[in-house]
């Protein structure tokens, strides 16, 4: 199809239905109304099921009961609303339970306010809920790659068995640009669920069940160890990244989202004065693509992390660098969202203070 403009909330909350979303459950919150907003209307329009739950607990259970029966399951929210799913989320990777969760993030801590921010990095990537799990997450940097993901993301849920977050903020959620529903393929309906608790008998004769409580310490072990089988193979097969400008890059920055479309301008601008800059842009969070920083070429000496926080994937950046460049920070917080101007100025910064050592 022609590619159409349409405004980022809308974008993603369509491409949920073309990725073959048969349920949405959720609850009202500030920047991501137009999602729940677009498919009531049209989750009814094309058979499918909407249900406004009266809290985001609520609806994350939602989830998890038509999840463990075998459909295709979304759920959207906002900071504040993911932190309180994230029980639910516990439970849904706990009992192997495929969903979409989409996070258009705002400022914080707390109810914080309703400008875009990226504070929801370590809520994402480590999760709130209890126990040793993992979600899979992916941050797009616009709304074709957001479209794109999205689709693929209800395919990728079912072959995990797993959660998979898409991490935007309020930004992306409330721009416009133009889109092609069709440039990412249909990744088909959903395969049989054998496993899923829908009324039909298992492989023994007995119903099939859903359950995270496992009382014997031993079978829980044993649980746990399977799973992180299955998180090894999305570090294996899930990092990924976008590199810009590398080549003969001597400082690198490291951004996603929305301050990875401010950070391509910096590198414009820095380019044209002739500073060699390049950009790691992380499209997933987690796994966090560590294998980007094993390429990196001889000239580069610095990376310099940018984020809409106080720097919570800078932790991540650290971990991967072992040491072997410098590292330096740039963020701001509490919905304000930075200028180029300002990452330029960090740069010259950064050379003066070379100059003078």
């Amino acid at each position: 199809m022609a590619k159409v403009l349409m405004k980022g909330n809308e974008a993603m909350a369509l491409a949920a239905i073309k990725g073959g979303c048969d349920a949405f459950f959720g609850y009202p919150i500030t920047p991501q109304n137009e999602i729940p907003e677009y498919l009531s209307y049209h989750m009814e329009k094309n058979d499918r099921v909407f249900v406004q739950a009266e809290s985001e607990v609520a609806a994350i259970n939602m989830v998890y009961g038509a999840g463990g029966a075998g459909a295709r399951v979304l759920t959207s929210s906002s900071s504040p609303g993911i932190a309180l799913k994230q029980e639910g989320i516990s439970y849904l990777a706990g009992s192997e339970v495929p969903c979409v969760i989409i996070n258009v993030m705002r400022g914080g801590p707390g109810l914080g306010g309703i400008q875009p921010a990226q504070s929801d990095y370590n809520q994402i990537t480590r999760g709130g809920g209890n126990g040793d799990y993992r979600v899979l997450s992916f941050a797009p940097e616009n709304l074709q790659e957001a479209v794109n993901i999205i689709k693929e993301s209800f395919s990728l849920a079912d072959y995990y068995r797993n959660p998979v977050m898409i991490a935007v903020d309020g930004l992306l959620g409330q721009m416009m640009e133009p889109i092609d529903l069709d440039e990412a393929p249909d990744f088909g309906p959903a395969k049989e669920k054998p496993w899923a608790a829908d009324g039909s008998s298992g492989k023994r004769g007995s119903r099939n069940k859903i359950v995270s409580l496992h009382l014997d310490p031993y079978k829980l072990e044993e649980h746990n160890l399977n799973l992180k089988k299955k998180y090894d193979e999305m570090v294996d097969k899930e990092q990924r990244y976008e590199t810009v400008e590398i080549d003969d890059a001597e400082i690198v920055f490291v951004a996603y989202g929305s301050m990875a479309r401010i950070a391509r301008s910096a590198v414009d601008t820095l380019r044209k004065e002739g500073v060699k800059v390049g950009m790691i842009r992380p499209i997933s969070l987690w796994p966090f693509p560590q294998n980007a920083f094993e390429k990196l070429p001889k000239s580069v000496h610095t990376l310099l992390t940018l984020e809409m926080s106080l720097g919570q994937m800078h932790q991540d950046v650290r971990i991967v660098n072992n040491g072997r460049y410098k590292l330096d920070f740039y963020g701001r917080t509490g919905g304000v969202v930075p200028e180029p101007e300002e990452i330029v100025e960090r740069v010259h910064k950064l050379l003066n203070k070379e100059d003078q050592s």
